[in-house]
């Protein structure tokens, strides 16, 4: 059993412009600390591939995990960080759902009582190759059975919301700012490539943004991640772009702070989720109320642990992790480790359990 997680320190709104949190005796207190909502797959990762596999032909892989993908890489790497993480999302009545069902219930302790299953709707599968420090990815699924604001009707309180921005503003969205929470959000793929502007219109009900440096760029049109940092803090209180190995850039328009952090020298093995764990990270700085600098570095850190090992949601860190890491490298002669000095501060005394990781088989069977 997982050890029970401390109390988060009160939160504290990344700037004057974002969200204040309910004052004392404007209802209940918050019964999670962050609320999720879209779809689990069940992934399944390939890795040490020597090459692409081409027509006609058969690539053998020299590792391979399986472990619930999506949204689950936010859900897992949140819990992981002993924050109370909700989920709501469809689950099928297969296999590939139980299986996705009792890793993020029973083993990583993610609150599903706002999920449903749905007898012959099949579970979304992804099957990831990585290769060159980066991964290719096939997927196959359907629409879930009903949607989110049919079932998070009316949301429960939370103090923070990670919201995937799609075609369609969704109304549990608005209904939970209205309630108190900080709403976080990040943003796919846009696959018809046309990356209309009007999307940043969007933007201005949310408090944090993290997308990638490709998304930003294109949606705004810069020429770096830097500018386009700049340019998204135009509609949005704290804005993060990711870099993917290179770190990540942080833009506060309230008060004008720029933080720009590399990245961490690490050997990937699996690039996959390592956005969701970055996010992970920097909602818990947040709520935590550290330093734009500090919540940076500490996501940054939890990106460059999760990429060494298979999976997005099964190699986000716990905090043993993190602790394990500062103790290895908190004596290195380098000025850069010396801006994780805080972790001394942050770590927690009972780092609680060490995580699995993702492995081969879907299930196994019990022994008889």
């Amino acid at each position: 059993m997982a050890a029970t997680p401390p109390p988060v320190p009160p939160l504290v709104p990344p700037s004057d412009r974002s969200a204040s949190p309910p004052a004392p005796g404007a209802g209940p207190d918050p019964e999670f600390d962050v609320l999720l909502s879209g779809t689990v797959f069940l992934d399944i990762i390939f890795t040490g591939l020597p090459r692409p596999p081409a027509p006609g032909t058969e690539v053998w892989a020299e590792g391979l995990g399986s472990c619930p993908g999506g949204i689950a890489n936010l859900a897992v790497a949140l819990s992981r960080l002993q924050l109370r993480t909700a989920l709501s999302a469809a689950f099928g009545e297969d296999v590939y759902g139980d299986f996705c069902w009792e890793v993020l219930s029973e083993q990583e302790g993610v609150d599903l009582t706002h999920c449903r299953r749905y007898y012959g709707w099949h579970s979304p599968v992804t099957v990831s190759m990585a290769m060159d420090r980066d991964r290719s990815m096939v997927t196959h699924g359907h629409q879930p059975p009903v949607s989110a604001d049919e079932i998070l009707n009316p949301p429960p309180r939370t103090r923070a919301c990670f919201v995937h921005v799609g075609a369609e503003d969704e109304r549990w969205v608005a209904q939970a700012k209205e309630q108190g929470a900080l709403l976080f959000a990040d943003i796919g793929w846009d696959r018809t490539e046309l990356w209309a502007p009007g999307l940043l219109r969007r933007l201005e009900q949310y408090d944090v943004f993290l997308p990638n440096d490709a998304e930003a760029q294109r949606y705004t049109r810069c020429d770096t991640p830097e500018r386009a940092a700049m340019a998204l803090a135009e509609h949005v209180p704290v804005v993060v772009v990711t870099r993917g190995g290179g770190g990540a850039v942080a833009v506060d328009s309230a008060t004008g702070e720029v933080v720009d952090v590399p990245g961490l020298n690490v050997a990937p093995l699996d690039s996959t989720g390592a956005g969701d764990v970055f996010g992970a990270g920097f909602v818990l700085g947040t709520l935590s109320g550290w330093p734009l600098a500090h919540r940076v570095r500490f996501a940054n850190l939890c990106a460059a642990l999760s990429v060494q090992h298979f999976g997005g949601s099964l190699s986000a860190p716990g905090w043993v992790d993190i602790a394990t890491w500062w103790r290895t490298v908190s004596r290195r002669p380098d000025e850069e480790l010396k801006g994780y000095g805080f972790l001394e501060d942050v770590v927690p005394d009972h780092t609680g359990v060490e995580v699995r990781r993702a492995s081969a088989t879907i299930r196994l069977r019990a022994s008889s």
